[in-house]
């Protein structure tokens, strides 16, 4: 009853803090048409594997990410995505325990903790109780643990692998829910909630003390190759691609090389944030730069699991963002033509990509929480 009390407070009481106002940048003019660039190469990895159930899961969400979005971004790279290498395709149900239309809080825990909850909600079922997230049960099981997104690290997707609180804009209480976890890596934004805090706690002082190399620089960030490292790139948000550059492949990178020296295995979230933020605006260009950045980070985790043969890679998304039509298009040039029907997120089913052991478990027409369940039966036994 405290969390569902914290909720209503947050929602009428609360102002709409600056990490959010991505979402209050109602569009005046659509940017409908993504020009194109130049190509990036893609690489297609054979499908062999060392056992039918993985020692590894890499777990890659991309925020508002609908099939349209993934089409843009194949026309705009002429026809070639990572994405081309998953054989084994499915879609999701994304609708929350309260709304047709869910949030990233309640699409997150669905994919976290395998339940549905209420929107706003992180780590905690519709009742308000914690849930364990597979990240929790992947550290009981001795497994190294990870997380890295583009956007504030505390806020709701990957605050639903490892926090439990009633409403998705608690941040600081979230990014104390850090420091009650044996997470070995996090990189993502959020810096003011673990040192800049209404309380008076330095959390990076709390995680140094618990092991943690507590890093700003991308390029600190990039040389670490063990121990635990906390990795917080912006004081909340990292910025857009590509003013942030490859933060986000090079960190995905660096969580994988570190994780995997835990010969037991390891679980690992990534989340692209802001392919969200750019149908939130009905910005394509947005979109597209976003969904392209993440494709290439979803090529750094299938080199890896292509190599080990025992690591599973899940791509998928929280919910669609925008709903966003493409219209026109040219895979010669890269161009891109679309509309949108809303600023807000749909209703509609999302994709599900699985490649490596276990991928099968991923096809046909799921639930969102049963992304979760499978994953579990497949890394927690």
């Amino acid at each position: 009853m405290r969390y569902l009390l914290l909720v209503l407070f947050c929602f009428f009481l609360v102002p709409v803090t600056a990490q959010e106002t991505y979402k209050e940048k109602k569009p005046v003019n659509q940017e409908l048409v993504y020009e194109g660039k130049d190509f990036y190469p893609v690489k297609i990895y054979p499908q062999k594997f060392k056992s039918k159930k993985p020692k590894n899961v890499i777990l890659m969400i991309g925020d508002g990410m609908g099939l349209a979005h993934v089409f843009a971004g194949y026309t705009a790279n002429g026809g070639n995505l990572f994405l081309n290498n998953f054989r084994q395709m499915g879609y999701a149900k994304t609708q929350s325990s309260n709304k047709f239309i869910t949030d990233s809080a309640a699409g997150g825990t669905a994919l976290a903790c395998g339940v549905k909850t209420y929107n706003s909600a992180v780590g905690v079922d519709s009742n308000g109780e914690p849930q364990a997230s597979i990240l929790e049960e992947a550290e009981k099981k001795g497994l190294s643990t990870g997380l890295v997104s583009t956007s504030a690290i505390t806020h709701a997707t990957p605050a639903s692998f490892i926090a439990h609180e009633g409403a998705r804009f608690t941040y600081e209480a979230i990014a104390a829910d850090f420091l009650d976890t044996d997470v070995d890596v996090f990189i993502g934004g959020g810096l003011k909630h673990f040192s800049q805090r209404q309380d008076g706690r330095d959390l990076t002082g709390e995680l140094k003390a618990k092991g943690y190399q507590v890093l700003q620089n991308m390029q600190e960030i990039a040389a670490v190759k063990s121990g635990k490292l906390a990795g917080l790139t912006a004081p909340e948000h990292n910025v857009r691609y590509p003013e942030r550059g490859d933060m986000l492949p090079v960190s995905t990178e660096t969580a994988i090389r570190i994780l995997s020296n835990n010969k037991k295995g390891f679980f690992l979230m990534v989340e692209g944030s802001m392919i969200d933020w750019g149908g939130h605006q009905n910005s394509l260009p947005y979109i597209v730069e976003e969904m392209l950045d993440f494709d290439r980070t979803i090529g750094k985790a299938l080199e890896f699991a292509a190599q080990d043969g025992e690591t599973l890679v899940i791509v998928t998304a929280d919910h669609e963002t925008g709903g966003l039509a493409i219209t026109g298009g040219n895979t010669q040039t890269g161009m891109v033509q679309a509309r949108f029907v809303s600023t807000d997120h749909t209703g509609v089913m999302v994709p599900v990509f699985a490649f490596g052991p276990g991928a099968d478990q991923f096809t046909g027409i799921l639930d969102n929480t049963d992304i979760q369940k499978n994953m579990k039966k497949l890394l927690i036994r």
